[in-house]
């Protein structure tokens, strides 16, 4: 295992070589990810490479995303510091910890029980106290804490729930990956006083967004790519 100074090392490298050196420019979000400890977000197994340019396995069939594509999602809902964000999808609680640096308050939901249960704790026991952790279908929601300044989807679904949408703040933002089981594209929709302005942004491949808005959970899942 690591020192604490080898993993500040091998951090403060992924911040210089893979975001920076790929036009994350958002200093909030460079400050975010250069203070959070990546490591202590994945199994034992996998943290002498939890700053490493992919995603790793957290168990059950899910993944902790690429470093670059956390901070380029972040990066896209424009966080100021004020906002309420929602999460679709907690996994590990790094995306979570990494808006919970940068927003005012942070509710995060996740599907599986003992990932949610898992992350709670975690975010507790490193002291994060704006992140609310809840078990239920990501794909409709949270309407009794709406309207979000903005909503991270850290799951791919077949088209953009539409209680998402719903629940978007005026001049927010949903990023959220779309399109096909083996390979979508990641977009931001932003809610423009009622009009949803859509942008395509990148190819992405990740875990299926399952629920009453996605996906099937009987029809199996994929690792995500990135």
């Amino acid at each position: 295992m690591y020192s604490e100074e080898k993993f500040t090392q091998l951090r403060q490298a992924m911040v210089d070589r893979q975001l920076r050196g790929r036009g994350i420019v958002d200093e909030r979000v460079l400050e975010a990810m250069s203070t959070i400890s990546r490591h202590l977000f994945v199994p034992p197994a996998e943290q002498m490479d939890a700053y490493a340019d992919c995603p790793l396995p957290i168990g059950y069939q899910q993944t902790i995303s690429q470093p670059y594509i956390v901070a380029l999602m972040t990066q896209l809902l424009h966080l100021k510091g004020h906002e309420t964000v929602l999460e679709i999808g907690t996994g590990s609680g790094y995306q979570a910890a990494i808006l919970a640096h940068l927003a005012h308050k942070v509710f995060t939901i996740e599907r599986i029980g003992e990932l949610a249960e898992q992350a709670a704790q975690r975010l507790r026991d490193l002291g994060y106290v704006n992140v609310t952790v809840v078990e239920s279908d990501g794909t409709i929601g949270m309407p009794d804490q709406a309207p979000f300044d903005g909503i991270l989807v850290t799951a791919a679904g077949p088209s953009v729930p539409p209680p998402l949408l719903d629940q978007l703040a005026p001049n927010g933002r949903l990023v959220i990956p779309v399109g096909a089981r083996t390979g979508q594209m990641l977009e931001v929709w932003h809610n423009r006083e009622g009009d949803m302005d859509r942008q395509a942004i990148a190819p992405v491949a990740f875990v299926p967004l399952v629920g009453e808005h996605g996906w099937d959970e009987r029809e199996g899942g994929f690792f995500s790519w990135f």
